[in-house]
């Protein structure tokens, strides 16, 4: 019997300068008194982990297992989703994604920061006995994902040539790790859905390690078929954020939002169980793929607070768990395999 493992909890989002979400033990412990299992670590942020430690010292991260292991909590993930995003940008939206990265870097400095840091990813989940990366793809031609003004012939092409050179020697040294680098498809990057996916495998030979970190929540915004999704790429997915959302268009905004507040857009993130995802078909169709990581709540909320959302999280994601079993529910009526009894049953003697 195997079964998805959880519940888990994505850190970044609730990490503060006060406790208990200031550090590690702090926000471990809270996290554990909720009924969570498993912790993402954002890899950015230092309160929680020190990733040049992390990544040349399994001392250090044979220390930071055991300091959860004793307030019951494994590590579910690595999350490099920011350092992923810093990877491939256009030069226009390097001011605004300027948070993601040390300030004053700009060109090839970014570039091969990002490079250094998703390599330390890789490194200290594979100190840290882990499987996947979860992370973002960045992107050239997000801000041309309307095809107006007319693209000129080739133009995503050779975005996706470019943006394949940046992660080829990131998903070479996961290959080499055992270890998935898993992208979350997500608007702003240039891998959103399964077309760009697939544009991705193409230029990449269908490299083994790009993988997906599978999110319904936006595909909900996007109005794509997130459960058909599974179907279709399911042996990619491994790793999984559980998110809730919504799509109520109105005769004032659809799908693009225009330019509204987050509560005021058609498409809105909820917390678990208040947003329209099938998560018992989510679950379902994880299970009859294979799935076996880990169940990861990120809480991106319109409407609830953090904490109401993390605790309403973890016996959600406990609920919708699936043990599954090869016990079959008729085996009472069978018997052992006789082949002239079933050669008898087909009339062939």
């Amino acid at each position: 019997m195997s079964s998805i493992k959880g519940p888990g909890i994505f850190l970044a989002q609730f990490l503060r300068d006060e406790k208990p979400y200031n550090n590690l033990s702090n926000i471990g412990r809270w996290v554990a008194g909720l009924g969570y299992k498993g912790v993402q670590i954002p890899t950015w942020d230092s309160r929680v982990i020190d990733l040049d430690k992390a990544a040349e010292s399994k001392t250090y991260c044979d220390d930071l297992k055991g300091k959860l292991k004793q307030i019951g909590l494994q590590i579910t993930e690595l999350s490099a989703h920011l350092q992923g995003q810093v990877l491939a940008i256009h030069p226009e939206y390097e001011v605004a994604f300027q948070p993601f990265y040390p300030e004053g870097l700009r060109g090839n400095e970014r570039i091969e920061w990002a490079t250094r840091e998703l390599k330390k990813a890789v490194a200290a989940s594979a100190n840290l006995g882990l499987k996947s990366v979860p992370v973002l793809s960045g992107g050239f031609a997000w801000h041309m994902v309307y095809p107006w003004p007319q693209r000129p012939p080739g133009l995503i092409d050779e975005a996706f040539k470019e943006l394949h050179k940046r992660w080829k020697p990131i998903l070479d040294l996961a290959e080499n790790s055992g270890i998935a680098i898993s992208f979350e498809l997500h608007p702003g990057s240039d891998l959103f859905d399964g077309a760009t996916f697939e544009m991705f495998l193409d230029v990449s030979k269908h490299h083994p390690t790009a993988c997906l970190c599978y999110d319904p929540s936006h595909f909900v915004l996007q109005q794509l078929d997130y459960l058909d999704f599974i179907r279709l790429y399911g042996q990619r997915i491994k790793s999984f954020h559980v998110k809730d959302a919504e799509f109520i268009p109105t005769g004032r905004v659809g799908v693009y939002g225009g330019y509204q507040s987050w509560a005021g857009r058609a498409g809105r993130f909820r917390s678990l169980g208040d947003g329209q995802v099938d998560f018992k078909s989510v679950f379902t169709l994880l299970a009859e793929a294979g799935y076996v990581g880990w169940a990861v709540l990120e809480w991106e909320c319109c409407v609830k607070s953090p904490q109401q959302g993390a605790r309403e999280g973890a016996p959600f994601i406990a609920e919708h768990i699936i043990e599954t079993t090869e016990v079959a529910f008729d085996d009472f009526a069978g018997g052992q395999t006789d082949i002239e009894v079933n050669r008898k049953i087909l009339g062939l003697s």
